[in-house]
């Protein structure tokens, strides 16, 4: 299940500090980069407006690719899913987002949770692609 949110162009903008360096996964660095710049979260995320939409997820059939309950998805409707591409499909009635796997001329619906199975989807279904996810936003603090 999964809740969307339109995306508006705000006349507010809202500018977010932007530190200009990369920042290690590893071991530490020396600091380089300023601090002074910002950033536009809806020009970064955001490529065709018309096109693009927030949804929350409600569930866990994502998990091992890293989209948990509560996640924010950034959808962009403009694009073709491909093989592979994480999706918003409709599928009989409701909404769920999955991994596009196509093979042998068939399409399915991955899950990313062993505890889920994959979906092939027939010619009887009522079945679209309804967006790609373009990015996952996440609260990494515990608690909230």
């Amino acid at each position: 299940m999964i809740e969307f949110y339109d995306i508006t162009e705000d006349s507010e903008q809202i500018a977010l500090q932007y530190y200009e360096s990369r920042i290690q996964a590893g071991f530490p660095s020396p600091v380089q980069g300023s601090m002074g710049d910002t950033i536009n979260l809806n020009r970064e995320l955001v490529s065709n407006p018309a096109a693009t939409f927030c949804a929350r997820v409600i569930g866990d059939s994502m998990v091992d690719a890293g989209i948990n309950q509560g996640d924010l998805l950034i959808i962009d409707r403009s694009l073709t899913a491909s093989d592979g591409n994480i999706a918003v499909c409709f599928l009989d009635g409701d909404f769920t987002v999955k991994r596009v796997t196509m093979h042998d001329g068939k399409v399915f619906l991955t899950p990313a949770n062993a505890h889920y199975p994959e979906i092939a989807v027939s010619e009887d279904n009522d079945f679209v692609i309804w967006g790609v996810v373009k990015y996952i936003i996440k609260n990494m603090q515990h608690g909230d």
